[in-house]
Parts: C-alpha cells; sequence; structure tokens
C-alpha cells in the first residue's frame, strides 16, 4: 500500500464501503477511495469558497455546501 498521507482516516473509508455493501475491503481499495472523496471534497470546498465570496461573505455556510455539491 502506498504511504501517501491522506486527510480521512482509511478506517472511515473502511466504514463507509462496508456500509455500501462490501463484505471485504482491501488497503489499496481504502487509499483509493480515500483519493477519490478528497478530490470531489476539494472541488466542493473552491466552488463553497467562491459562492461565500460572491455573496459577499468571508464565512462559507451550509448553502454554500449544498449548492457547491450540485
Amino acid at each position: 500500500m502506498s504511504s501517501k498521507r491522506t486527510t480521512l482516516p482509511l478506517a472511515a473509508m473502511e466504514k463507509l464501503l462496508k456500509k455500501g455493501g462490501a463484505l471485504r475491503v482491501s488497503d489499496d481499495a481504502k487509499l483509493a477511495f480515500t483519493q477519490v472523496l478528497e478530490e470531489l471534497a476539494d472541488e466542493i470546498a473552491l466552488k463553497a469558497n467562491k459562492a461565500a465570496q460572491h455573496a459577499g461573505r468571508k464565512t462559507v455556510k451550509a448553502e454554500d455546501i449544498k449548492i457547491a455539491s450540485e
């Protein structure tokens, strides 16, 4: 398994994958899932920040996240 540092814990990735129906989850699958989710999270965070700035705010609110994730 790669030693790449991730923001999200691999144990949480296993839990999410098992919640989705997986019986067993490899370490590589946990890492790949983490990388995909972090990329999506980065995109949403950037869009949410832009939405907040567009509204004249420095604070990102839940509504910005909802808009950004659509």
